[in-house]
């Protein structure tokens, strides 16, 4: 299994398009797009959860993709390490 990094996404896109999309290229396990925690707005990035062969081909076919007007970027997610926890105001 290999997570994938969507950015430059539309705000308006919805998680079963985005489905639909990547689906053209391979299994979808999981999509998952960010949401601002204080508006919950869309944040216009989002992960892509497919196994090892379909992601390949998926970033390959969709990274500099015109979705919807915006240049989609998409690549393997990094793992960001331990992060200290958040603060509250």
């Amino acid at each position: 299994m290999k997570t994938i990094y969507l950015g430059n996404l539309p705000v308006e896109a919805t998680e079963a398009e985005v489905s639909v999309l990547f689906g053209q290229h391979g299994e979808v396990q999981n999509v998952s797009l960010v949401k601002d925690l204080t508006t919950g707005k869309p944040r216009g990035f989002g992960f892509v959860e497919m196994p090892l062969e379909d992601a390949e081909r998926a970033i390959e076919a969709l990274d500099g993709f015109d979705y919807k007007g915006r240049y989609l970027r998409v690549n393997e997610a990094r793992d960001r390490g331990a992060r200290p926890p958040r603060r509250s105001w």
